[in-house]
C-alpha cells in the first residue's frame, strides 16, 4: 500500500551544526558528517554530492519513546585527533545507546556499530533519503530486510545484520515514522512504499545490538548488494582497515608541539581538510560538508562546492604540515579547472559543472601563488610544464582586469579592496621570480606590480575621516572601494541589508592584514597601526570562549537579532578564521599569537570542528545559540581549520606559509615604480617627474593628445604589450617640462572615440 500524504513537506537539509565529519582512505567514495549524535548528511560518488538528509533513531517501549537527536545529551570520542571515527554515547535516564559510524575502505556504503542498553526496549532506525542532491522526487519502498529509496540513477539500500522486523515508508511531515510516534507512542504504519516526494524511511531492528549499512549505487540491485556485502564482511575488518588507513596518512603529519589541547586541535585540522578532499576528482577540495542553515532550506550547493580560493588556503596548510602530494593534487585540480580565459568560476561542483559565475581577482591570484610555493620548496617537479601555462594564462587575466575586482573576497562587492590587491601584486611577482613567464612578460608583470603596490594607498586608504578624528588615528585601510571611485568618497552598498549604503571611509575589515601577510607593508607601518587600531576597537569582540571578529561593521550575513536563521538578511556575526588572520599579524608584530589560536579553538564543536561563525550576544537557549559557541553557519569549514593549522604552525616557524622569499625581499626594499600604468577603471590623477606613463586598453587604440591644455597636440597608435593588452608609452623625458597631459583615444571598430577628455597633472610630488 503506497502511504498518503503525497508529496510530503517541502524538503530541507539538516542542520550545519557537525560534530564530526569523515570518509575511509581507500577506494570508497562516501563521505559522513555528524551531527547532533546522529548520521545526518552522507556524500556520493563525490563530496558535492549529498545523498540524505539525515539517518536518526528511535528508542520505544510500551509506555516510552524518544528520538535521541532531540534529547541532545551525548558525548562524542574518537581513537585520535587524526581518526574520523566517532564514537557516540546518547545518555537517557531509560537509556544508553552506543554508535560509532565509518565508511567501508572497501565499498560505497557507511556502516554504523549500534548497542542499546535499557529495559525492554526496542531501536528504531529513522532514514530521509535527498538522493540526487535533492529531497524532491524520491520514491521509497520496503523489500525484504531492506528498506530502499531511489531517484533517476542513485539508489541506497539499508540493511542490518541482525535484520530489521518491520518497515515503513511514507511522506515527511504526512505519513513518515515520526509522525507515526508522535501521534500512536508506537510503529504503528507499515506502508510498502511511498513515491514522487519528499520520503521518509523506518525500520524496527530485530537486534538491540549489530551493525547497519547505507550503500549507494547507481541501482538498487547494485545498493542492496554493497550493503548486503559490507555486512558479510564484518564491522571489525573494516574497522581496522578505516584506522590503518588513517594512521599510514597520518604518519607524515608535521604538526607543530604547543599546548596539548591546540596539537591536538591541529592535527584533526589536517584529518578535516583531508576528509574534504575528493576521491572521484582527487584535488577538488570541497569549502565544507555542510549547508549553512540547512535545516531551514533546501539549497542544491550549500557550501559542498569547490571554492578556488578555499582550496589554495588548504593546499597551503597541508603543504606546511608536510603533506606535498595533496598539494600537488589540488594545484592538479586548478589547472585543470581553469577557465580559457585565466580565470576560476566563483565556485564548482567537484566534476567541474559551474554553480555561481561571479568573477573574484583574488581567485586568479591565489593558485599562482601556490604554484609559486610548491616551486621554492622543490614541490612542482614534473607539474612545472602545465603550471607554467596555468600561470601565464592566471597572470593574463589578473594584470588586464586588475587592480579592480567585479568581486571582493566576501563575494559581494566590486572595486579595489587590501586582500585582492596583495594577492594580485604578490602574484605578478612571483610569476616573474619564479621564471613561469618569458622575459617580456617578467619585465611587464614586476613593473605592473611595483606600481599597483605604490598605489595601493590612493585606492583603499583614506585620511583625516570623522572615523579617524574619533579614535585618535590618521588615516585607515578601508575594507572596499568601489571602482572609478575613492576611497574618502565612494559608497559601498551593503548586501544582505535591502541594498542600503555605507561611505567607504567608514567600512572597516580585515582585509589589510594581507599586505603584511605577503610581504608588501611592514607591520609597524603606521597606516597598518593606525587600522589595526579601529579594527581591534569596532571589529573585535569578546566572548566566553575567546576573541573574534567580523568580517566589517554592518554585515548583515548572519542570524537575526531574535536568532532566526539567515534568509537573505541578517546580522554578520563573528568569524573564528579572522582571529587566525589577527594572530599571524601577531606573529609579525612579535606578539603572542596564542590567545588567537585557543579563541579558534574555544568556538569550536565538540568533535573540535570549527564553525564559520560564532554566536557573539546574549544566548538563546531555545535555538542553541550560546556566545562564542558555533552559530547556524557552515561547519567546519575549510577555510577556518587552513587558517588555524597555518597559524599553529607559523607560531613555530615565525612566518606564515603564504610569504614567498622573492616577494618580500621585492617589497622590503619598496621599489619605486619605473611606469605608472593608466586605465580608465584606475585612472592616475598625479605623475611623478621622471616616470613613464603608459595608457593602456585591452584593444588597439589610437591616442589623441597634448599638453598643458592641448597645446602641440599629437595622434600616436597603441602598441601591443604583455598579457594581450595595448599601450601607448609616453617617454618621461617629453614630459618633464610639463605640468599636465591631456588626452582621449579612438577605439578601432564600432566604439570609435570614447567621448571623454582624460587629464593627468605632473608634478614632482611622487603622488600617483
Amino acid at each position: 500500500m503506497n502511504a498518503p500524504g503525497q508529496p510530503g513537506n517541502a524538503p530541507t537539509w539538516a542542520s550545519s551544526a557537525k560534530d564530526l565529519v569523515g570518509t575511509a582512505l581507500g577506494s570508497s567514495r562516501v563521505w559522513f558528517t555528524v551531527g547532533y549524535g546522529i548520521l545526518n548528511e552522507v556524500f556520493w560518488p563525490t563530496c558535492s554530492q549529498p545523498q540524505i538528509r539525515d539517518l536518526g533513531f528511535i528508542v520505544a517501549g510500551e509506555d516510552f519513546w524518544a528520538e535521541v537527536k532531540r534529547e541532545h545529551h551525548y558525548r562524542l570520542s574518537t581513537p585520535a585527533p587524526e581518526i574520523p571515527l566517532p564514537r557516540v554515547l546518547h545518555e537517557h535516564a531509560r537509556y544508553k545507546l552506543q554508535l560509532e559510524f565509518l565508511t567501508d575502505p572497501l565499498r560505497d556504503a557507511v556502516l554504523i556499530h549500534y548497542r542499546l542498553q535499557g529495559e525492554g526496549l526496542k531501536l528504531y532506525v529513522l532514514l530521509a533519503p535527498h538522493l540526487g542532491s535533492s529531497g524532491h522526487d524520491n520514491t521509497a519502498w520496503v523489500a525484504p530486510q531492506a528498506l530502499m529509496a531511489a531517484h533517476g540513477e542513485t539508489a541506497l539500500a539499508l540493511m542490518a545484520d541482525g535484520g530489521i522486523t518491520r518497515g515503513g515508508a511514507g511522506y515527511v511531515g504526512e505519513s513518515d515514522g515520526w509522525q507515526d510516534f508522535h501521534q500512536h507512542g508506537a510503529m504503528t504504519w507499515q506502508y510498502a512504499s511511498a513515491g514522487a516526494g519528499n520520503v521518509a524511511l523506518t525500520g524496527e531492528l530485530a537486534a538491540t545490538s549489530g551493525t547497519l549499512a547505507l550503500a549507494f549505487a547507481k541501482t538498487p540491485e547494485g545498493a542492496h548488494t554493497l550493503a548486503q556485502s559490507a555486512l558479510a564482511s564484518g564491522y571489525k575488518v573494516a574497522r581496522s582497515r578505516f584506522i590503518a588507513g588513517w594512521r599510514s596518512w597520518a604518519r607524515g603529519l608535521k604538526t607543530p608541539s604547543l599546548t596539548p589541547a591546540l596539537s591536538r586541535e591541529a592535527r584533526r585540522s589536517a584529518m578535516v581538510l583531508k576528509v574534504h578532499d575528493d576521491r572521484t576528482y582527487q584535488g577538488a577540495v570541497v569549502a565544507s560538508l555542510s549547508t549553512p542553515w540547512g535545516a531551514s532550506r533546501d539549497d542544491p550547493g550549500g557550501y559542498h562546492l569547490v571554492w578556488p580560493r578555499d582550496a589554495v588556503e588548504a593546499g597551503f596548510a597541508l603543504l606546511a604540515c608536510g603533506q606535498h602530494q595533496e598539494a600537488r593534487a589540488m594545484l592538479a585540480y586548478l589547472i585543470a579547472t581553469q577557465q580559457p580565459d585565466g580565470h576560476w568560476l566563483q565556485n564548482n561542483f567537484g566534476d567541474g559543472r559551474p554553480f555561481w559565475t561571479g568573477i573574484q581577482l583574488d581567485e586568479a591570484a591565489l593558485p599562482v601563488l601556490l604554484a609559486a610555493k610548491l616551486d621554492e620548496v622543490g614541490e612542482l617537479g614534473e607539474m612545472r610544464p602545465q603550471a607554467l601555462r596555468m600561470v601565464r594564462a592566471a597572470l593574463s587575466f589578473v594584470a588586464a582586469t586588475g587592480p579592480f575586482s567585479p568581486q571582493d573576497r566576501w563575494e559581494e562587492n566590486a572595486g579595489a579592496n587590501p586582500f585582492t590587491l596583495a594577492a594580485a601584486i604578490a602574484a605578478l611577482v612571483a610569476g616573474s621570480a619564479h621564471r613561469f613567464l618569458d622575459a617580456a612578460e617578467q619585465d611587464y608583470a614586476l613593473s605592473l606590480a611595483d606600481d599597483w603596490n605604490a598605489r595601493v594607498e590612493s585606492w583603499v586608504y583614506a585620511e583625516d575621516t570623522d572615523l579617524d578624528h574619533e579614535h585618535g588615528t590618521r588615516g585607515h585601510y578601508v575594507r572596499i572601494t568601489p571602482p572609478c571611485e575613492t576611497a574618502e568618497r565612494g559608497r559601498v552598498v551593503l548586501k544582505n541589508r535591502a541594498g542600503e549604503s555605507l561611505r567607504a571611509r567608514d567600512l572597516l575589515g580585515m582585509e589589510f592584514l594581507y599586505l603584511v601577510r605577503l610581504g608588501l607593508r611592514a607591520p609597524d607601518d603606521r597606516r597598518i597601526r593606525d587600522t589595526l587600531k579601529l579594527v581591534d576597537t569596532l571589529l573585535r569582540v569578546t566572548t566566553p570562549t575567546g576573541i573574534f571578529y567580523h568580517r566589517y561593521n554592518e554585515d548583515g550575513y548572519g542570524e537575526h537579532a531574535d536568532g532566526r536563521p539567515f534568509d537573505g538578511s541578517g546580522i554578520g556575526r563573528a568569524w573564528p578564521l579572522l582571529s587566525g588572520e589577527r594572530g599571524h599579524y601577531a606573529i609579525d608584530a612579535g606578539e603572542d599569537p596564542l590567545p588567537y589560536l585557543k579563541s579558534m579553538l574555544g568556538g569550536a564543536s565538540m568533535g573540535g570542528m570549527i564553525p564559520e561563525q560564532v554566536w557573539d550576544t546574549a544566548p538563546i537557549p531555545e535555538r542553541f545559540l550560546t556566545p562564542g559557541r558555533p552559530s547556524g553557519s557552515a561547519m567546519p569549514l575549510v577555510w577556518a581549520h587552513a587558517e588555524f593549522l597555518k597559524l599553529a604552525l607559523a607560531a613555530k616557524r615565525g612566518a606564515p606559509i603564504e610569504r614567498l622569499q622573492a616577494v618580500a625581499e621585492r617589497f622590503h626594499r619598496a621599489p619605486r615604480p619605473r611606469v605608472v600604468y593608466w586605465r580608465d577603471d584606475s585612472p592616475c590623477v598625479h605623475l611623478a617627474v621622471g616616470a613613464q606613463l603608459s595608457i593602456e586598453a585591452r584593444e588597439p587604440f589610437e591616442l589623441h593628445y597634448g599638453h598643458d591644455a592641448w597645446q602641440d597636440a599629437a595622434d600616436m597608435p597603441s602598441t601591443p604589450v604583455a598579457f594581450g593588452m595595448h599601450a601607448v608609452q609616453l617617454d618621461p623625458k617629453s614630459l618633464a617640462a610639463r605640468q599636465s597631459i591631456e588626452f582621449t583615444r579612438r577605439f578601432f571598430g564600432p566604439r570609435g572615440w570614447e567621448q571623454h577628455n582624460w587629464q593627468v597633472q605632473i608634478a614632482s610630488m611622487g603622488k600617483t
